[in-house]
């Protein structure tokens, strides 16, 4: 399809943040604000089958989990973790000092981490999400994980990163307990990390009592390429994003029809090879997409989408990325796969999905910072924009606000 055709049936077939759980959610984040730790057991025994009787991981437990991994396995996440330290360090943001202004950084005290461990473990969820906050100075980081196995890597990486504070509860329920407040898990300041539909719900509905990062939808990848790319890697590419689960969507543009064709056969002849075959066919089936036309309009179908990967794999693809506006991450050239971004690239792989990239960006070290100005006006300054001050409080009617200023006009501070 053109790209005209394309964003018509885009627009149809858009992603809604689903509201179909409302009621569920609201109903577990009340239980959890009434009954705190009394109703995460619940939940756990409901949801998780598991029994507990304490929510809190003892450290010797992490500890224990790192000590027994493999060599390999511990170099590989001491190696990323450095990458990701060194990239969150390099764009922090630093106090500036602009005379009789300064703007100041400082972290946050608590922070929430969501790391999701229902199906499966994900330890570069945790170095993705946790070493930003480290970098940024965060003094307290409050991990909650449906996670229930003695010996993981899940606790491994996070004894790595130095956490303590680990809790063994996920869902709507452990957004919740971050949120509020239980007897075990503190109230923080802000929750950060991907989960599934429940835990984006729940994390849009306590927005406001606490901050959060984003609301994660489907995920999804726009690769741009042409003829100088490799089309089995390609093929592999547009596999990994859709083996996430049916919903993934991926998006190939090109300005080829030859090209396109080339791939999509190359995509039916390896599919029935990957070991993840049945979910990477229905995503393939409703949610992949192969869009021809000119670059002018590829940018724009581009622009649209606002994508959470975008891989450039093309000859101009400085021209290319130098034109996008909107995107979660940008991945250059054949060695920069969404792959690696996922693992060991640096930037967080906590990215905006579902258009949302058009307002906002992917997780970092600075989400973990607030900032205010400090002011500090000279007498001299004062009395040349003073007049500017009063004229206004005046049309305004702030009677108080009009004194407050007209008692400092004209008097040296002795």
């Amino acid at each position: 399809m053109n790209a005209q055709e394309f964003l018509t049936l885009f627009q149809k077939k858009e992603v809604s943040q689903s509201f179909d759980y409302y009621d569920d959610v609201v109903a577990i984040l009340k239980e959890v604000r009434e009954n705190k730790d009394e109703a995460l057991k619940t939940y756990s025994q409901q949801f998780d089958q598991q029994t507990l009787t304490s929510l809190k991981v003892p450290v010797e437990k992490l500890k224990a989990s790192y000590d027994t991994l493999e060599p390999q396995v511990k170099a590989s996440l001491e190696t990323i973790k450095a990458r990701i330290e060194a990239y969150e360090t390099a764009i922090k943001y630093q106090d500036k000092s602009l005379g009789e202004f300064r703007y100041v950084y400082r972290p946050l005290e608590k922070v929430g981490v969501y790391v999701p461990g229902g199906t499966a473990l994900y330890p570069s969820s945790v170095l993705m999400t946790v070493v930003p906050a480290l970098v940024a100075g965060v003094s307290e980081i409050h991990v909650v994980t449906p996670t229930f196995s003695d010996n993981n890597i899940t606790f491994a990486t996070l004894y790595l990163c130095g956490v303590e504070n680990v809790y063994t509860v996920g869902g709507a329920q452990a957004i919740a307990a971050l949120a509020y407040g239980t007897e075990t898990v503190p109230k923080v300041d802000k929750i950060v990390g991907p989960g599934n539909a429940y835990v984006a719900l729940a994390k849009r509905l306590v927005f406001g009592q606490v901050g959060i990062d984003m609301i994660a939808g489907p995920s999804e990848i726009l690769l741009y390429i042409d003829e100088t790319a490799d089309l089995d890697a390609v093929v592999t590419d547009v596999f990994a994003q859709a083996e996430h689960d049916a919903n993934a969507r991926t998006f190939v543009l090109t300005e080829s029809e030859h090209l396109l064709q080339q791939l999509e056969e190359k995509i039916q002849d390896q599919l029935a090879k990957q070991v993840r075959a049945d979910i990477i066919s229905l995503s393939l089936k409703n949610n992949h997409y192969g869009i021809v036309d000119k670059r002018d309009n590829l940018i724009a179908v581009l622009n649209q989408i606002a994508p959470e990967h975008v891989s450039i794999q093309h000859q101009d693809s400085a021209a290319i990325i130098a034109a996008i506006n909107y995107a979660g991450a940008v991945f250059e050239g054949h060695y920069s796969p969404e792959a690696i971004g996922d693992y060991a690239a640096g930037p967080s792989h906590v990215l905006p999905t579902n258009r949302t990239a058009r307002f906002s960006h992917g997780l970092n070290v600075n989400d973990f910072l607030t900032s205010h100005a400090v002011i500090s006006l000279t007498e001299t300054t004062y009395q040349t924009i003073v007049g500017a001050a009063e004229t206004i409080a005046a049309k305004e009617g702030l009677d108080a606000h009009y004194q407050s200023l007209a008692i400092r006009k004209g008097k040296p501070n002795d």
